[in-house]
């Protein structure tokens, strides 16, 4: 195992790329907010097997993702954990920049003197488009915003020629495949598996926040995936319907069947089924690749 290097202001990221770029080398990169688990770790092992000369690790919590009233002043930061996590997976530079490093021109509008707390906002942000208002957006309708500005950034700063992220995030992997698309960035975007415990559950940095009784509830979620996978050679309705048969123990948020792409249900080929629901206090998600047959298609799939 070997430490990374760690950066945490912007000349000290390209003072640590420069080298890798004279010679031509490429860069993989994989963004996070720190809480690093084993699903981070597999992003990490994914983006080093992308013929790549350097894996950089962005650890850095978002501000602008979170909405008052969600979890930014809660949310784990274990930074040495995470560097240990990343010098065990083959990453070459963490970087891991302040606020100010990231949004050098903002405002607060916050006058919490918590430092997590204060609310940043920036004049020049990424609109997410529409598919940014449904699923995880009617809940939370800043979310996507903040997330694609900060991506943004942080593709301009390692100027990478992969980028790996989670098939967990489906909606965000959507999204940031779209934006590097319509905005010419020329970076491949890499979706990798989701990573799950021994009894189903996706790996999460929220799952800590579960008592061992919710965590059992917890998973109806993959038991409903499962069980969605289970009847799609009977089509979408059947699909929908099985899988909310596994979620009355939760708090559901939205249980949809989409395309791949997350348009209308397709009658029949790949599709995408996609859950949230809240444990206790903590909101999780999760989803599911499957092949639906034509079946019996007579509803939207989605509740």
């Amino acid at each position: 195992m070997t430490t990374p290097l760690v950066a945490n202001t912007r000349a000290e990221l390209a003072d640590a790329l420069k080298a890798i770029r004279e010679r031509g080398g490429r860069v993989g990169f994989v963004p996070t907010m720190g809480a690093l688990h084993e699903g981070h770790a597999s992003l990490m092992r994914v983006a080093g097997e992308q013929d790549v000369d350097a894996v950089v690790v962005s650890i850095f919590v978002n501000p602008t993702q979170f909405a008052p009233g969600e979890d930014l002043d809660r949310y784990p930061r274990t930074f040495d954990a995470d560097l240990e996590l990343c010098g065990a997976n083959g990453v070459d530079i963490v970087f891991a920049p302040s606020v100010d490093e990231v949004y050098p021109s903002f405002r607060r509008s916050s006058r919490d003197v918590s430092e997590a707390s204060e609310r940043v906002e920036t004049l020049v942000t990424v609109d997410p488009g529409p598919l940014a208002t449904v699923l995880e957006g009617v809940t939370r309708p800043t979310h996507f915003r903040g997330v694609l500005t900060v991506v943004a950034k942080l593709f301009g700063l390692v100027q990478p020629d992969v980028a790996v992220f989670g098939q967990k995030d489906y909606q965000q992997l959507t999204l940031i495949r779209r934006m590097v698309s319509d905005l010419c960035m020329g970076i491949d975007i890499v979706g990798a598996e989701t990573i799950r415990e021994e009894d189903g559950l996706a790996l999460s940095s929220r799952n800590r926040y579960l008592s061992d009784e919710q965590r059992l509830l917890a998973l109806a979620l993959s038991r409903a995936l499962n069980a969605g996978v289970a009847a799609s050679p009977q089509g979408a309705d059947a699909v929908v319907n099985a899988a909310r048969a596994e979620l009355g123990h939760v708090e559901l948020d939205y249980l949809e069947l989409a395309s791949p792409d997350l348009g209308p249900v397709p009658v029949s080929g790949e599709a995408r089924l996609l859950v949230a629901a809240k444990v206790g206090t903590t909101r999780l998600i999760d989803n599911i690749g499957l092949e639906l047959s034509a079946g019996d298609h007579n509803t939207a799939g989605s509740i």
